[in-house]
């Protein structure tokens, strides 16, 4: 399979630019339109029309385009399958919020691997946009992700709430904090919202991260005040060198499972959701434990 040719289909999809496709995929703009033309005599139809205005899909195209990324899909899939993995009877790739990921990946793997003793892990900490995009190629199985990307392909769980904490090593209250010495947290656009609504004269900090542990570090490092995840501001204030703000209340982050339209109701991909719900709900801001009898079914997300 010229699995190349799906992939160059699926670019120009997204760029609608023969050169913005080209250094994309690392190639030269003749070997796309290359591409195109052959993947056109394969099917049999015109797929793009060009004009001075861009690239567009012809009605052919828009028809093809479901089934590019079902075929692509299905043969990155098909390789996964046959791969060696040692005496699994399968392996699982899932993606994980980079945060989540410094914070509960020892548990979480832990957890996996109890509910799934013979199959295999791959983990891959990244940022929510890709992971999306890594599950609609077939790349992943599973995410874990702060920011749904929607897509026709993905279906997407609301799993659990989890608060980060405002703490300072030099401010008791919103008043008394530094713009100078505030570390802006940037973890998604739905928490860069809420910090805006909420504290808008922290709006601007001269610096700005977009990962807890990097601004715990940097606390750590350097002094000043910046939010972290509510398990982390905690093990802080405990050293004695840093205080809450009293008069900030928490930012809850949004948290969501992503999978393939196709494996919402796969068997290991509910019993993920759910126990990925259990486990996330326990540190969210207003839980406790729960057993598996006793924690409803995750809902989905209005996007």
């Amino acid at each position: 399979m010229q699995i190349e040719l799906l992939d160059t289909f699926l670019d120009l999809v997204e760029t609608r630019s023969f050169h913005r496709t080209a250094d994309r995929l690392n190639v030269t703009q003749s070997t796309v339109s290359a591409r195109v033309q052959t993947l056109e005599a394969a099917v049999g139809a015109r797929l793009f029309t060009r004009s001075r205005a861009g690239t567009d899909l012809t009605t052919e195209g828009q028809r093809f385009e479901t089934h590019a990324r079902m075929l692509r899909r299905d043969w990155n899939e098909a390789k996964r399958a046959v791969a060696p993995a040692g005496e699994a009877t399968a392996t699982m790739r899932l993606g994980i919020q980079n945060d989540l990921a410094d914070a509960y990946i020892g548990d979480l793997l832990s957890d996996f691997r109890k509910m799934f003793s013979q199959m295999a892990f791959y983990i891959e900490p990244d940022y929510s946009a890709q992971m999306c995009a890594d599950v609609v190629a077939g790349v992943q199985d599973f995410a874990v992700l702060f920011t749904p990307k929607p897509h026709p392909d993905l279906h997407f769980v609301s799993l659990a709430d989890l608060p980060y904490r405002l703490i300072s090593s030099d401010a008791e209250t919103r008043a008394e904090i530094n713009l100078k010495t505030y570390i802006s947290g940037h973890f998604s656009p739905a928490f860069e919202q809420a910090h805006r609504a909420a504290l808008p004269e922290l709006v601007g900090a001269p610096l700005a991260v977009g990962q807890s542990s990097t601004i715990a570090s940097l606390l750590l490092a350097m002094g000043g005040s910046g939010f972290v995840m509510a398990e982390k501001a905690a093990e802080m204030v405990a050293t004695g060198r840093f205080k809450y703000i009293a008069d900030v209340e928490p930012i809850d982050q949004p948290v969501f499972a992503a999978m393939h339209l196709r494996q919402r109701v796969s068997k290991p991909h509910r019993k993920l959701t759910r126990m990925l719900a259990r486990r996330l709900m326990r540190v969210g801001p207003a839980s406790t434990p729960a057993t598996a009898a006793e924690t409803p079914e995750p809902a989905e997300p209005q996007l």
